[in-house]
């Protein structure tokens, strides 16, 4: 949701970026692993309980996950296997950020806190697989609004403007509404494709 709502804003600061990153041949896969990377950071971060500095990492990593695309399509490498790249690398980054979260409440015997992040993992690849196995049955489930950019967004914020906790709860809640309400999405367009 958040892609259909500020593409066009920022579309053209990215052109103009990913125009010069290719004029130095950086290719998108360059860009998709550094997000990776950098992610890796922001969760050690998380891990020693450095909250704000794991917020500020994880929100420059997010703009690695922007350009990857941009950068693909000012080459004209887009291609299907370069998008399935970038998805599981973006599995990966989540399974990080919120490994080194929940490191965190564990190391600190934070039983509860431990347990609402791993629903929020949980939560964060049923968005995902869900709409991966819909699209399957019906052309497109990109609806809801529990996506990556929101997740990482809600999380960045929630950490640098002290709001860590609250952040942590609107995404366990918000990441499995997305979930559910793209089952029931799924299930409605295929009763009117049927019907």
């Amino acid at each position: 949701m958040l892609r259909r709502l500020v593409g066009n804003k920022i579309k053209t600061p990215l052109t103009f970026i990913a125009h010069h990153l290719h004029q130095k041949n950086i290719t998108p896969n360059i860009l998709t692993f550094t997000g990776l990377v950098i992610n890796i950071i922001g969760a050690l971060f998380y891990y020693n309980g450095w909250i704000l500095m794991g917020g500020v990492v994880i929100l420059c990593a997010g703009i690695f996950d922007m350009l990857d695309g941009a950068v693909a399509r000012e080459s004209n490498t887009v291609s299907k296997i370069g998008a399935f790249t970038d998805s599981v690398v973006d599995r990966y980054s989540d399974f990080i950020i919120f490994g080194g979260i929940i490191a965190y409440f564990a190391k600190g015997g934070n039983t509860g806190e431990t347990i609402l992040v791993l629903f929020i993992l949980c939560g964060s690849f049923l968005v995902s697989y869900v709409r991966a196995r819909a699209e399957l049955v019906i052309p497109s489930c990109d609806v809801g609004f529990m996506e990556r950019p929101e997740r990482i967004i809600i999380l960045a914020l929630g950490s640098i403007l002290n709001f860590f906790m609250l952040s942590l709860w609107i995404l366990a809640v918000g990441t499995h509404l997305t979930a559910i309400y793209r089952i029931w999405y799924t299930y409605m367009s295929d009763k009117q494709a049927q019907s």
